[in-house]
């Protein structure tokens, strides 16, 4: 049975097995994100601080690209989905970032959002044919080498940490809600 802490966030299992684990500090760390941009308006989402030009909004598209790319094209080596297959990544490489003050805070809710469903189910997908040590059916650099389904999801997990670290520092700035 899940727990969840005061911010209705699912605890990691203190003795599940690696699967749930890492699974366990992913879901966590997505609640967090969404905890830290819950209830903020358009301006709020575009609010940054020091010298930054980071946003929660920009945060909210860029991790939804990285649940689409990790799970859906790296993962099981699909074809990026919209709004990314439109992308002309050469020309910003940023974009998901920069795009994302011209997108209400519902848009990028329910981008995020649905990316993250998907990336659950390819997880499911993929842990249905395998374990955590199957590699991607694409290599994710122009080496050519492939990364476990392990190594994606503690990616994952650090990616979420390190990104609700700027997310703790944009919200305390944008309305005085601190973190723990």
């Amino acid at each position: 049975m899940t727990e969840f802490d005061r911010r209705d966030r699912p605890e990691p299992p203190m003795d599940g097995d690696e699967l749930a684990t890492l699974t366990g500090f992913l879901e966590f760390h997505r609640a967090t994100l969404a905890w830290k941009t819950d209830g903020l308006t358009a301006e709020q989402l575009n609010q940054t601080t020091a010298k930054s030009s980071m946003t929660l909004g920009g945060l909210l598209k860029h991790l939804a690209y990285v649940e689409q790319q990790w799970f859906h094209t790296v993962l099981h080596d699909r074809e990026p989905l919209e709004p990314w297959a439109s992308v002309d990544w050469k020309s910003d490489n940023d974009w998901d970032w920069h795009s994302a003050a011209n997108d209400t805070p519902e848009q990028l809710k329910a981008l995020w959002q649905s990316d993250v469903e998907r990336a659950r189910e390819c997880v499911g997908e993929a842990l249905a044919t395998g374990d955590l040590g199957q590699l991607s059916k694409r290599a994710p650099w122009a080496d050519g080498k492939k990364v476990s389904l392990r190594w994606i999801l503690t990616h994952m997990v650090e990616e979420y940490s390190r990104h609700n670290g700027h997310a703790d520092l944009l919200r305390e700035a944008i309305d005085g809600e601190v973190g723990e």
